[in-house]
């Protein structure tokens, strides 16, 4: 059993960073391609990023590309999400997920996930 957990979402003014962390327990860190999703009120849940195993290759939706940067410590089962001039737009739940599989922008893709951690912008 692979147990993902979030920390870092608060609120933040519009422009501002912010820096989310997932810390992984229960399995092979390494072996695992990591993503970043989000859900906003009333919207379906988006792809962010993803990572893959050793790091060497990301994806980004186009929406957080130049903004948000992922990226992982395997020797501290963590990756992470950098967040750069936020927008109220990027206000959402946002979710750390975990596949042994494929690195894919599809949800269903991963078999693991934490429990979301809220991100809120101001105008």
């Amino acid at each position: 059993q692979v147990q993902l957990v979030e920390s870092g979402g608060g609120l933040v003014q519009a422009g501002g960073s912010l820096r989310l962390s997932c810390t992984a327990s229960g399995g092979t860190f390494s072996n695992y391609v990591m993503a970043w999703f989000r859900q906003a009120p009333g919207k379906e849940r988006d792809f962010v990023a993803a990572i893959r195993r050793s790091g060497s290759i990301t994806d980004y939706a186009d929406s957080m590309k130049g903004r948000f940067t992922i990226f992982r410590d395997n020797t501290k089962n963590t990756v992470y999400l950098q967040m750069n001039s936020l927008e109220p737009e990027d206000t959402a739940v946002y979710y750390c997920a975990a596949s042994g599989l494929i690195m894919s922008r599809a949800p269903a893709h991963y078999a693991y996930w934490g429990q979301g951690t809220q991100v809120t912008v101001s105008s």
